[in-house]
């Protein structure tokens, strides 16, 4: 039964008075809906009879004003392993009186056994627990709520042993004696981290939901420390050129940091080069000059205070080259027939699918330009070289596709993930998600199997390694391996599964599943299993 309800039984509850002798004198103190004693606050001994009606000499309180009533918090779900009874009795009933659901035990396999049957957001836990030492079993306790805070308490305060405990995964600690106020200051701050915490899962939710990428999930070295030059340089205003494929994303790097950086809130704006006319280009980036003076319509002037992207930078115009070097230079703009210039401040981000140095040689490309953009430059990584992130992605995209869409889809079988792997994705991270939402909609069940993906990606036209693989006939000077890795895709067209695969191929399909995985597999496919 909860502490309070026990109280409430035993009339405890109701409006009493009490005199607080020297030294603990309150003289604000006057009527209380409840008191309870304990020896953690004032080193008084506690005894049951001390709770009577109108009773003094009381060593420690706790109290609620009837005329103030507590604030509004987090409801919190907490464990208190303590081996006293009073204590625990104490702790309980302050914090169910805050709204908190308690729970008491103890002894620690009591306690091991209520974390494993429910989750918790905040644990006290004592030092000393008879024989044993409270320390060791934090490890265990966090094993099942890894995200729970534990506390420790204990008469037996000590630098060492705070510094044990932090080491060992708790996130606080506090020395006996303390006081009521201490413990709900305490688990207000737990609470209110809490509520911050499920507000960002919502938020991150909210936010995969929209855009599957937001966040940038990725396991590859060569990306992930890309994606940390880009966050320590998006606080400057330097210019950065972006480069890497089609499809890779360098646009959402771009609008990322633009977000990161010190200009968030200021206008950002994308111009496209590749395929325009020089005209058509000048006048989109600096605008057409009016009847009475004036550049009007650039988008220079409309990025004032926010970042302009330039795409394809490499098919800018030579003539319109000198102009963009004044920006970026001298951060001032003007029209190549125009007399005046305008100061601007404007965040300039560049990308290109190729290098420039080629077109700088060539003459196409200004040396002093190629110097302006190339300050910073990022190198986004092809997908083919971040294979590791595949599974990853197309999860992220058939959960967001799957719900665009109203499709009950969960997951790929392990027959389609292993063959998406595979894949080189000359289109990289834009033909992926293509696949993906192309196969949520042709789904007929909750898993996407091969049946659902292109032909032409099983038929595998480029392997892991880039090699043609198709087209072949027996008999051309082509190494056998490529030969039956050609033959092994065009069976699996057909059989749509590897054990069907298999039986025809007349081989074991664990045979079929290492032959597959030497055409540049690191996992198991998402179907069953066979037999070894």
């Amino acid at each position: 039964m909860p502490a309070c309800a026990a109280a409430r039984e035993t009339g405890r509850a109701h409006r009493w008075r009490y005199t607080l002798p020297s030294p603990w004198a309150a003289p604000c103190v006057d009527t209380f809906r409840c008191v309870i004693l304990s020896p953690l606050v004032f080193p008084l001994p506690l005894h049951p009879r001390a709770l009577r009606k109108g009773g003094a000499g009381c060593g420690f309180y706790r109290t609620v004003m009837a005329d103030h009533p507590v604030a509004e918090t987090t409801s919190l779900r907490i464990l208190v392993i303590d081996d006293e009874a009073n204590i625990r009795f104490a702790l309980a009933m302050c914090l169910e009186s805050a709204g908190h659901k308690v729970v008491a035990q103890g002894t620690i396999e009591g306690a091991l056994s209520e974390t494993s049957r429910q989750a918790f957001d905040l644990i006290f836990l004592d030092v000393r627990l008879g024989n044993d030492n409270g320390l060791d079993y934090i490890p265990a306790l966090l094993q099942d709520n890894p995200w729970v805070r534990i506390v420790v308490i204990t008469a037996y305060a000590s630098i060492q042993t705070a510094v044990e405990a932090m080491k060992l995964g708790a996130s606080d600690y506090l020395p006996k004696p303390f006081e009521h106020a201490q413990l709900l200051l305490l688990t207000r701050k737990v609470a209110e981290r809490r509520q911050l915490e499920r507000k960002m899962d919502a938020l991150q939710r909210t936010l995969g939901s929209m855009d599957p990428e937001w966040d940038f999930p990725t396991s590859s070295p060569v990306w992930q420390d890309a994606l940390e030059v880009a966050r320590r340089v998006a606080a400057s205003n330097v210019a950065v050129l972006v480069r890497g494929e089609p499809g890779t994303g360098r646009g959402r790097l771009a609008r990322a940091i633009h977000a990161w950086s010190g200009r968030p809130n200021g206008p950002f704006t994308s111009v496209s080069l590749r395929g325009r006319s020089s005209d058509e280009v000048e006048m989109e980036i600096f605008g057409d000059r009016a009847e009475r003076g004036g550049t009007v319509g650039g988008a220079v002037a409309m990025c004032h205070g926010g970042t302009l992207l330039l795409e394809e930078v490499g098919t800018l115009p030579l003539n319109l080259q000198p102009a963009l070097v004044a920006l970026l230079r001298d951060k001032e703009f003007e029209r190549p027939d125009a007399l005046d210039r305008r100061p601007i401040d404007v965040r300039v981000i560049a990308t290109s699918d190729s290098d420039l140095e080629p077109l700088v040689v060539s003459g196409k490309f200004r040396t002093d330009l190629h110097s302006a953009l190339n300050v910073i430059r990022i190198d986004v990584p092809p997908l083919r070289e971040r294979a590791e992130d595949v599974p990853m992605l197309a999860g992220r995209y058939l959960a967001h596709f799957a719900r665009e869409h109203h499709r009950h889809i969960v997951a790929f079988t392990r027959d389609a993930l292993f063959l998406l792997k595979a894949h080189d994705w000359p289109g990289n991270i834009r033909e992926l998600r293509n696949v993906v939402e192309r196969a949520v909609l042709v789904c007929d069940s909750d898993q996407i199997g091969l049946k659902h993906l292109p032909a032409e990606l099983i038929s595998g036209k480029v392997t892991g390694s880039g090699e043609a693989v198709a087209g072949h006939a027996i008999g051309d000077l082509v190494p056998l391996k490529v030969i039956e890795e050609a033959h092994i895709r065009q069976v699996l067209v057909a059989a749509r599964t590897t054990r069907r695969a298999a039986a025809i191929l007349e081989i074991d399909p664990s045979t079929l599943f290492r032959k597959l995985k030497g055409y540049r597999y690191d996992e198991e496919p998402a179907g069953d299993k066979p037999s070894q």
